[in-house]
């Protein structure tokens, strides 16, 4: 401990540099701590001159972090982690309750973690969740919180990963609306259908549509959010791409159905991802087994309901792949 002080001119030294590297910008780094921009480089300028080595390369915009940068940042975020862990504990044992946080879309939340509160306070009373949510692709590491979703090949250097499933997608509309909208029986639509679309979605519609048949989607609406894009579609206002690990409650209580005998089964595996910095609490492996549960059940349930979709569960469930 005493090397280590003797190696850093302040421990704000160390806020600073971490804020600065996690934000990529002095500016945003600034905002976040209450200073100045110019504080902050100035922080940094002495916190490389005490090592002799420069942490930043400084560009229009922003920052990006040197190799020496990079190995400071990694050891000081473990290093705040532990503290907030610990920190973490503390707080639980005087409050009687445990936490665990999550980051999770904004669509999960809303559509599949909110139905099941009330199962979830039954199995874990004592356990308060909390969330860091997501509106754009759920990508990335899982900093700062104990779990995250996240589209993944699996564990890397950083992170335990849990395999769910794969990236699964199903046209959906309410049965209200596949009644008015749907194929007759002459093989024609009874109206123009509408699509529900999420902006910037990878895989889109173009993976359900021929180029002979895009006529059959002659409206459409685009959200940036995909918690509204499922909203939009329990409102009856159109067909919208569902995302299994989303959608799954929608479809096993009928609320919404598929729209057609289609499915898209991509490459990309939907993965819970935990860090490995973090200390394995015992709750918050519980929460990530109970989670994974259910979402297994889910797809067998949908693969029960409607086995005309050849879902074939079992199989991603047992292999894992």
């Amino acid at each position: 401990m005493n090397k280590l002080r003797r190696s850093l001119p302040s421990m704000n030294g160390l806020f600073t540099f971490e804020a600065a590297g996690r934000c990529g910008n002095f500016s945003k780094a600034a905002d976040e701590l209450n200073v100045t921009p110019a504080a902050v480089s100035r922080m940094i300028a002495r916190l490389e001159e005490h090592l002799d080595t420069p942490l930043f390369l400084r560009r229009p915009g922003g920052v990006d972090m040197t190799e020496s940068g990079q190995i400071l940042f990694d050891a000081i975020a473990r290093g705040f982690s532990g503290i907030e862990n610990a920190l973490r504990e503390i707080e639980d044992r005087r409050s009687g309750l445990e936490t665990v946080t999550l980051s999770v879309s904004t669509a999960f939340t809303t559509h599949w973690v909110m139905p099941r509160m009330a199962q979830f306070k039954e199995v874990f009373p004592d356990v308060e969740l909390r969330f860091q949510l997501m509106m754009g692709p759920i990508s990335g590491s899982v900093n700062d919180v104990d779990l995250g979703m996240r589209y993944a090949d699996g564990p890397d250097a950083r992170h335990d990963a849990v395999f769910i499933m794969p990236e699964i997608l199903i046209p959906i509309c309410t049965p209200s609306y596949l009644e008015s909208h749907g194929l007759s029986g002459v093989g024609k639509r009874r109206a123009p259908m509408s699509t529900i679309n999420l902006s910037d979605a990878q895989p889109d519609w173009s993976s359900f549509f021929t180029s002979a048949k895009k006529e059959e989607a002659e409206n459409s609406m685009v959200f940036s959010d995909y918690a509204i894009v499922v909203q939009a579609a329990l409102l009856g206002q159109g067909v919208a791409l569902g995302w299994l690990n989303v959608v799954a409650h929608w479809l096993r209580t009928k609320a919404l159905v598929p729209e057609r005998h289609q499915v898209r089964v991509t490459d990309r595996k939907c993965q819970m991802l935990r860090l490995r910095d973090k200390p394995a609490r015992s709750i918050v492996m519980k929460v990530q087994d109970w989670i994974v549960t259910e979402l297994h059940k889910d797809m067998l349930a949908v693969d029960a309901l409607y086995p005309e979709l050849e879902l074939d569960t079992k199989r991603w469930i047992v292999s894992g792949v």
